[in-house]
C-alpha cells in the first residue's frame, strides 16, 4: 500500500489505452496530494499499437510491446482493479464493473478503444476474427496462428478492412506465416491472402504515393487486393461481397467497422453515429463535464480525426492538465489536433513507409527510424525512475467547508483507544450494502447488533477457534478483503472443520467520511462475499484508524465433538506423500512488486490463487484417507513441514524440483527479492539435514518464502496419492502436486532432508 496523505478527492481512469498509460506517467512524475487515481481494465498487459504489426511479424517479443498496467499504476501510485467496466451511474458518480462493487468518482476518464461492429454483417460475428477491441487481439492471433501451423494443405486467410490498419496486418501476417511454414517444412506459396477493401481504394486517409507503394508490394507478396468490394455475409469457410462474389477462406481476419462500446449507449452522454463518445476542446464530455474520454473512443466536436495511435498519445498530457486543473477547480486548457501527422507504416519485413500529408518516402531506414521511435516510446514506461516530492494538501486541492474540517481532522493527530474508532455513521452506511448470510445457530449478531454476538452450538459439536490479521499488500481494498478472508478460514478448512461465524477486526486511514466509507465498504464486499460462500456468517467487529488498510477476523468453526473427520498436524506416517493443493511464492512476488520489479500478469495470477479457497480440497483430502495436515502461511513450506513432522514423530524427505510455483515466483528469487519475513523463516535451515548441498538448487530460498492464503500441506497414503492428486485437479486445484515423502524418524537432529 503507498503511504500517503487523506484521500479528498478521486480520479477514476477506465481503459488502459495509448491517453491513459500518459496520464499515468505525468502523474507520477508530478502527484497531486490528496488526489487518488484509480486505474480500471480487463488487461493488465495493454498493447502499443504502433509496434503490434511487428509483433505479428516476428519481430518484437510480447513484453516489447506491451505496457505493464499493474506496474505502471504502482508506479504512479494509483489503485489497478482488473475488472470489466459495464456501465456509469452518474446520478451516484460511480462506475459499474461486472465482478467488483461501484467504484466511486470526482472526474472520470473513458480510454476504451473501439469495439468491432461485426453485428452489422451477418455471420461475421460467429465466423470472423476481429481485431478490435485491439488490447485482446493477442490471443486471437495465437489461436489463429496455431491452426495455420496444424492445417493441412493450402491454406487462404481473407482480411476484411484495407486501411492503414489492414494492410499492416496482411502484410505482417503473411510474414510471419511463411516463415513458420518454411521452419517447418512446408511449401510457403500454399499460404494465400485476399484483402478485401469496401472502397475503391485501398489507405484512402493518405497520399496517392503511399497507396502506390503498397498496392505495388501487395502485388508483390501475392496478395490478392478486392476493391469496391464490401462484404456482406459471413459463413464457415466462406463470405460473400456486396456484388455476389465469394471466396471460400479457412480463416476470415475483420480490421474495419468499429464503433463504441454498447454499453456507452446507456450511460446518457451524447454519442456520435458510430457511438463513440462527443467531447469538446477540453476533452470534456459535451454532456457531463465531469467525464473525460479520449482515444479511439472519443469523438471531437469539429474535427474528424482518425483512429489512430497518433492522436491518443498526444491527447495524453493535456488530458492529464484537464484532470488536474478539473479536480483543483481550475480553468481548462483546449486541446488543438494537429491538421497533418506522421504515419510510419511497415510492410512486414523490417520496411516502412512514411507519410505525412503529401509526403512519402520508403526504405529500411524509414523501418529502422520507427522502430527507434517506438522503442524510445516504450522505454518512459518499462523504465521508470523515482517519482517526485508532493506539495502541501492545502495548495492544491479545494474543498467546502464540511470538508475542510474533515480535512484537518484527518491530517491532525489521532485520539486513541476507542476515540480512534470510525464513526458509527459513516460504518452503518457502508455496511449497510453488505448482506452477510443468516444461520439459525446465530443468534444475535449483525440482523441485531448488541455488545457481542451469541451463537448456539449444535449438539454433537466442538467449536474450532483461530485468528488471522493483517495489513493490506495490494492497492485494491475489495481484493485484499476476498484474500483477509480466505486466509483466516484457512485454519478451519485444514482441520476439516466447517465455518460458522467471523467477527472482524479493521484498520482504515482517516480521511473524509465519504472515501473512508467507501474503503470500508468495498473492503468488506469483498470479505463478506468470501465468507457468505463457505457458510460463515459475519456477526460482528471493530473498525478504527490507522496509518494502513488492514483487516483480519476471528474465526468459529464446528467440528464433531468426538474429533471425526478432524485433522491435525501430528497424524503422518511413514511411508505417506506429501501432497500441496497450490503453489507458492506470494512473498518474493508482493516484495518484487512492491519495488516494481514484478510483472503484472505474475501478481495478477499469484492474487488469482491466493482467492482459491482450501474449502472444496479438504473433503478431496479426507476422502482419500489423508492423515494430517495443514495450510501454508507466513512459516513458509519449511516452516510449517517442520511443525507436522514433530508431533508425528516422523522425518520426512522434500523434492526440490516438484514444487509447484507461481508464475514469476523463480524469477524475482533468482533476482534476489526475498520477503521481509524471509530471513526469520531463514532460522529453520537447521531443520534440513544437507542444506549446503541444497544451496545450489534455484527453488530452495522459496522454502523460506512466507504464504498468503497459501494452499494445504497433507500426508496422504501412497497407494492413494495419485488417485488424490487427480482428484484434487478435478476440483479446481490444478497445480496440487506430489512433492515429497514421509520417513521414519531417525536419529539425526535434522528431520527434513531434501532431493535435488
Amino acid at each position: 500500500m503507498h503511504a500517503a496523505g487523506p484521500v479528498l478527492r478521486d480520479i477514476v481512469l477506465v481503459g488502459g489505452g495509448h491517453s491513459h498509460v500518459v496520464v499515468l506517467r505525468m502523474f507520477a512524475m508530478r502527484p497531486l496530494p490528496g488526489v487518488r487515481l484509480t486505474l480500471i481494465c480487463t488487461d493488465t498487459d495493454t498493447p502499443y499499437s504502433g509496434m503490434l504489426p511487428g509483433y505479428i511479424a516476428g519481430h518484437y517479443s510480447f513484453d516489447a510491446v506491451h505496457i505493464d498496467l499493474r506496474r505502471l499504476a504502482e508506479f504512479a501510485g494509483a489503485r489497478y482493479y482488473r475488472d470489466e467496466v459495464i456501465g456509469i451511474d452518474r446520478a451516484a458518480r460511480q462506475v459499474i464493473c461486472r465482478q467488483r462493487p461501484p467504484v466511486s468518482y470526482d472526474a472520470l476518464s473513458i480510454n476504451i478503444g473501439s469495439t468491432p461492429r461485426l453485428g452489422q454483417v451477418p455471420g461475421a460475428a460467429e465466423h470472423a476474427v476481429p481485431v478490435k477491441p485491439i488490447r485482446r487481439f493477442n490471443e486471437r492471433w495465437l489461436a489463429l496462428f496455431e491452426r495455420v501451423r496444424v492445417h493441412a494443405g493450402p491454406i487462404t486467410i481473407a482480411v476484411v478492412g484495407a486501411g492503414a490498419a489492414g494492410v499492416e496486418l496482411t502484410l505482417a501476417m503473411q510474414y510471419r506465416l511463411r516463415n513458420e511454414l518454411t521452419v517447418l517444412g512446408r511449401d510457403p506459396d500454399g499460404l494465400s491472402f485476399h484483402l478485401f477493401s469496401a472502397e475503391a481504394e485501398i489507405l484512402p486517409t493518405h497520399n496517392a504515393a503511399v497507396r502506390r507503394a503498397f498496392e505495388s508490394v501487395l502485388a508483390q507478396r501475392g496478395v490478392t487486393l478486392h476493391r469496391t468490394a464490401e462484404v456482406s455475409l459471413v459463413e464457415a469457410g466462406r463470405l460473400q461481397v456486396r456484388d455476389g462474389t465469394t471466396l471460400a477462406a479457412d480463416e476470415i481476419v475483420w480490421v474495419t467497422q468499429a464503433g463504441g462500446a454498447a454499453w456507452l449507449s446507456d450511460t446518457g452522454l451524447a454519442l456520435d453515429e458510430a457511438g463513440f463518445i462527443r467531447v469538446n476542446e477540453t476533452l470534456q464530455s459535451e454532456t457531463d463535464p465531469l467525464i473525460f474520454a479520449v482515444g479511439d473512443c472519443a469523438a471531437m466536436n469539429g474535427h474528424h480525426l482518425e483512429k489512430a495511435g497518433v492522436f491518443a498519445v498526444r491527447m495524453g498530457p493535456p488530458l492529464a492538465e484537464n484532470l488536474r486543473r478539473g479536480i483543483t477547480g481550475q480553468e481548462l486548457l483546449p486541446y488543438r489536433p494537429q491538421s497533418r501527422w506522421l504515419a510510419l507504416i511497415s510492410t512486414g519485413d523490417r520496411h516502412a513507409v512514411a507519410s505525412r500529408g503529401w509526403l512519402y518516402a520508403r526504405g529500411d531506414w524509414v523501418w529502422r527510424w520507427k522502430d527507434w521511435i517506438d522503442r524510445r516510446f516504450m522505454r518512459k514506461f518499462a523504465e521508470l525512475a523515482p517519482m517526485a516530492a508532493t506539495a502541501p494538501v492545502a495548495d492544491q486541492v479545494p474543498l467546502a467547508p464540511e470538508e475542510q474540517a474533515q480535512a484537518l481532522s484527518a491530517v491532525a493527530m489521532r485520539c486513541g483507544g476507542c476515540g480512534a474508532k470510525v464513526g458509527a455513521s459513516v460504518l452503518a452506511r457502508a455496511l449497510a450494502s453488505v448482506q452477510p448470510i443468516e444461520r439459525e445457530d446465530v443468534l444475535i449478531g449483525l440482523h441485531a447488533p448488541d455488545d457481542a454476538a451469541v451463537l448456539r452450538v449444535p449438539p454433537g459439536k466442538a467449536m474450532v477457534h483461530t485468528v488471522d490479521f493483517f495489513r493490506a499488500f495490494i492497492d485494491d481494498p475489495w481484493i485484499f478483503g476476498r484474500i483477509a478472508a480466505n486466509h483466516a478460514l484457512g485454519d478451519i478448512f485444514a482441520m476439516g472443520a466447517a465455518a460458522q461465524s467471523a467477527t472482524a477486526i479493521a484498520t482504515v486511514p482517516p480521511g473524509l467520511e465519504a472515501k473512508v466509507e467507501d474503503s470500508v465498504f468495498q473492503m468488506m464486499a469483498g470479505a463478506v462475499a468470501v465468507l457468505n460462500e463457505a457458510g460463515c456468517a459475519l456477526v460482528g467487529g471493530h473498525t478504527g484508524e490507522g496509518s494502513e488498510l488492514a483487516l483480519g477476523f476471528a474465526i468459529n468453526g464446528l467440528i464433531d465433538e468426538n474429533l471425526n473427520g478432524i485433522l491435525t498436524k501430528g497424524g503422518m506416517r511413514p511411508g505417506d506423500v506429501l501432497v500441496l493443493t497450490k503453489p507458492i511464492g506470494t512473498g518474493t512476488l508482493f516484495a518484487a512488486h512492491a519495488r516494481l520489479k514484478a510483472r503484472g500478469r505474475w501478481i495478477d495470477a499469484a492474487l488469482e490463487s491466493m482467492q482459491v479457497s482450501n474449502r472444496n480440497a479438504m473433503p478431496v483430502l479426507i476422502a482419500h484417507g489423508a492423515t494430517a495436515c495443514t495450510d501454508l502461511t507466513g512459516f513458509g513450506l519449511l516452516g510449517h513441514l517442520v511443525e507436522m513432522t514433530r508431533p508425528s514423530g516422523v522425518d520426512a524427505e522434500l523434492e526440490l524440483a516438484a514444487l509447484p510455483l507461481l508464475d514469476g515466483a523463480a524469477e524475482c528469487i533468482a533476482a534476489g527479492i526475498l520477503s521481509s519475513l524471509q530471513p526469520a523463516n531463514l532460522r529453520l535451515r537447521r531443520a534440513l539435514k544437507n542444506q549446503e548441498e541444497a544451496l545450489k538448487h534455484p527453488n530452495y530460498p522459496l522454502l523460506f518464502d512466507p504464504q498468503t492464503a497459501g494452499g494445504l500441506l497433507a500426508s496422504v497414503a501412497a497407494e492413494r496419492a495419485d488417485a488424490c492428486l487427480a482428484a484434487l485437479h478435478e476440483a479446481g486445484y490444478p497445480h496440487a502436486a506430489r512433492i515429497g515423502r514421509v520417513l521414519p524418524q531417525g536419529t539425526a537432529l535434522e528431520p527434513i532432508r531434501l532431493i535435488l
